[in-house]
């Protein structure tokens, strides 16, 4: 077996090969070319063993090794202290420590999004980014409005430019409302390629059932999740939507440690958001909100909301079964019946 370690980078990778000895079988640096990259593996007798370090570049190279029946090993970038700590870091060093790292068996792996939602996923994603964008243009209003005290006038549901501010000002409010059409323009695009895909899903089907889940929230948490059952247990996978703090425990002393970055910060985004509606808009759950209020502050009390209902979708999801309640209680307000929710999860959208 031959274990190959990739550093990857925008136009070219270097690569560092040993055999199970350790021993370096080949190495250099290669041109982002597949045909060149095929050539090196070619090259090198016997079955091999690929891992290169999660970047936003690695879609590419898995699908083409995948392609040739080689295995490839997603590193969590975190976890590669012996390359960020290493006092000589170069290329070669980097890419030789991951060869022996994965000979060894001691590269940590990183989740592999599935080739058939890596679309879909980053679309969300980047619908996300988009929103963000819209509400950092509303807020440049705002700015730009209290500046001469006429924030009062400024409504986000309408494209007011107050009179009172001088005329280069109210330029720059009127491109700002034209940024953000052109974004809620393109928001709408990316929801309308997106629904006939996913709605029919049994599985949106279930989380729409789920109080205070959207149709955007239940998108997100289903592509994100990306398969409930490489989770084998709630706490694992409440730790991954960090809704539980970190610990710092050493001796007798004993810590938590919140704002952990640990984990998947799109589904922390997602629950917290659920979290947020659910207490507005559901009295039990507001109650059981109120009564975490009393025991802590409001950014704890709204991570325990946002836990107990990452806690719901966990089971639903890994159960196969419907919602049925609040820790043991049924809800009195229900959720609407219509569109998107369908009757029969694999019917047709009408």
């Amino acid at each position: 077996m031959n274990y190959s370690g990739i550093d990857l980078h925008k136009d070219n990778s270097y690569i560092t090969t040993v055999n199970k000895q350790g021993r370096i079988v080949n190495e250099g640096r290669i041109a982002n070319e597949e045909t060149m990259l095929l050539g090196y593996f070619n090259s090198i007798k016997g079955k091999h063993k690929v891992v290169v370090e999660s970047t936003s570049s690695w879609y590419w190279i898995n699908d083409l090794l995948k392609r040739e029946d080689i295995d490839v090993t997603l590193a969590h970038s975190k976890y590669l202290k012996a390359i960020s700590y290493a006092k000589v870091k170069t290329d070669k060093i980097d890419s030789m420590t991951l060869a022996n790292l994965l000979r060894m068996e001691l590269i940590m792996a990183s989740h592999k999004i599935s080739e058939e939602l890596r679309g879909e996923r980053d679309t969300m994603r980047m619908r996300l980014r988009l929103v963000q964008k819209r509400t950092s243009c509303y807020n440049s209003i705002h700015r730009v409005a209290e500046k001469f005290n006429c924030d009062s006038e400024i409504d986000n549901e309408e494209e007011i430019v107050p009179e009172k501010l001088p005329e280069e000002y109210k330029m720059q409010v009127r491109l700002l409302y034209s940024q953000i059409e052109l974004l809620n323009k393109q928001i709408k695009e990316l929801e309308k390629m997106l629904g006939p895909r996913l709605i029919p899903n049994e599985d949106i089907q279930r989380l729409l059932g789920v109080p205070s889940i959207g149709l955007i929230t239940a998108f997100t948490i289903y592509l994100e999740i990306d398969g409930i059952e490489r989770f084998t247990d709630v706490k694992k996978f409440l730790s991954y939507c960090r809704l539980v703090p970190g610990a710092k425990n050493s001796n007798k002393t004993i810590k938590h440690r919140s704002g952990n970055k640990d984990g998947n910060k799109y589904l922390k985004i997602a629950f917290s958001d659920a979290g947020v509606h659910a207490k507005r808009f559901y009295p039990e759950i507001r109650s059981y909100y109120q009564k975490m209020l009393h025991r802590s502050n409001k950014a704890i009390a709204r991570t325990l909301v946002a836990k107990e209902i990452a806690k719901i979708v966990y089971f639903i999801l890994k159960n196969k079964t419907e919602y049925k309640g609040f820790k043991g209680k049924a809800i009195i307000k229900q959720k609407a019946q219509r569109w998107p929710r369908l009757s029969n999860p694999n019917g047709r959208l009408e």
